[in-house]
C-alpha cells in the first residue's frame, strides 16, 4: 500500500491520537450514547434478515467497532455476521485485528480487512457489496469530498439499513477553533474542516432523512496553557492536527490559538479549563 493512501495516523501520530483518547474520554462518551441509540436501531435493521454485513470506514484501532458489534451480536446471537473495515493506517489496523482476536463475543464474525483511505476503497469496491449497517466515526474530515462520500456510503445501504456519521458538534470547542484559524490548520490531512452543521447541511441537500442524538463530552485542557508540560503540548498538537504544536506555528499564531482555546473553546471552574467536544 502507498504512503499517500494512509490516514495521517501513523508512526508518533498513532501515539498523539493514542493519547488524546486516553485523556479525553472521548470512546468511552461515544459507547455510552452507542449503547443508548443502538438496540433499537438494530432491532430494526435486523428484522427478518438471515444475515448481517457492516461497514466500518476510518475505523482506527476498532475499540468503537467493537462495541458497535458486540451489541449487534447480542441481538441476533444465530446471525452471522460480517465487518469489513476501512481504515488506511496500517498501524492501527493491526491494532484492531489484536483486539478483535482476544475479545470472545466476535469469534463467530468474519472480518474483512482494506488498508485503505475511504476514496480508495470506493474506487476499489464500486459499490460492489451492501451493507446494513455503516458507520463513519470522528472520519468525515478527511474525506475530499463530503457531498460524494455521504451519496457513495449511502448507496451501499441494504434494505432498512442505516449510516451513522459521528462528528464534533456545530459551534463546538474544536468547531471554533478550526474555523478561526482554517489557513493555519486546513493544510494537511485535513483540508476542510466540518462539523455537525455541514453533514446536516448535506443530508438536507440530497433529501436523505436522518436524527440527531448529542454525544455530551469535554475534557481538562488546563495543561494547554502551560508551556513546560509535555502533556499539554501532546494534546495541543493533536487539537491542531500537527506533530510539535510549538514548533509548528509563528509565536503570533500559538498566541492566538491558546487565547481562543482560553476564551472561546472553554469554560473554567475550580481553576481548570474544559473544552467541550
Amino acid at each position: 500500500m502507498s504512503a499517500e493512501t494512509h490516514t495521517c495516523y501513523e508512526g508518533c501520530n498513532v501515539n498523539i491520537f493514542q493519547f488524546y483518547l486516553e485523556k479525553s474520554g472521548e470512546h468511552a462518551a461515544i459507547v455510552k450514547g452507542l449503547q443508548n441509540v443502538l438496540p433499537a436501531e438494530f432491532q430494526r435493521i435486523g428484522a427478518g434478515k438471515s444475515s448481517l454485513d457492516v461497514l466500518g470506514v476510518g475505523s482506527g484501532g476498532g475499540e468503537v467497532d467493537i462495541q458497535i458489534l458486540s451489541l449487534l451480536q447480542s441481538a441476533f446471537p444465530s446471525v452471522p455476521i460480517t465487518a469489513d473495515i476501512v481504515e488506511g493506517s496500517s498501524e492501527l489496523t493491526a491494532n484492531f485485528k489484536a483486539l478483535a482476536a482476544k475479545t470472545a463475543d466476535l469469534k463467530k464474525i468474519q472480518f474483512s480487512w482494506h488498508i485503505m483511505s475511504s476514496e480508495d476503497y470506493e474506487k476499489a469496491k464500486g459499490g460492489i457489496k451492501k451493507f446494513d449497517f455503516i458507520h463513519m466515526i470522528q472520519m468525515i474530515y478527511y474525506v475530499k469530498s463530503l457531498a460524494e462520500s455521504i451519496k457513495f456510503h449511502h448507496e451501499l445501504l441494504k434494505n432498512n439499513g442505516r449510516l451513522m456519521i459521528i462528528v464534533e458538534a456545530a459551534n463546538s470547542g474544536w468547531d471554533i477553533l478550526w474555523k478561526t484559524y482554517k489557513k493555519e490548520l486546513c493544510v494537511g490531512s485535513i483540508t476542510e474542516y466540518r462539523s455537525s452543521g455541514e453533514i446536516i447541511f448535506c443530508l438536507k441537500d440530497q433529501s436523505l432523512t436522518f436524527e440527531e442524538h448529542p454525544v455530551p463530552n469535554s475534557f481538562d485542557i488546563t495543561e494547554c496553557f502551560d508551556r513546560s508540560s509535555v502533556t499539554g503540548e501532546r494534546l495541543l498538537s493533536f487539537m491542531t492536527g500537527t506533530e510539535h504544536f510549538y514548533e509548528s506555528f509563528s509565536p503570533e499564531v500559538r498566541a492566538g490559538i491558546l487565547d481562543i482555546l482560553r476564551n472561546k473553546c472553554s469554560t473554567e471552574k475550580d481553576g481548570r479549563s474544559s473544552t467541550a467536544t
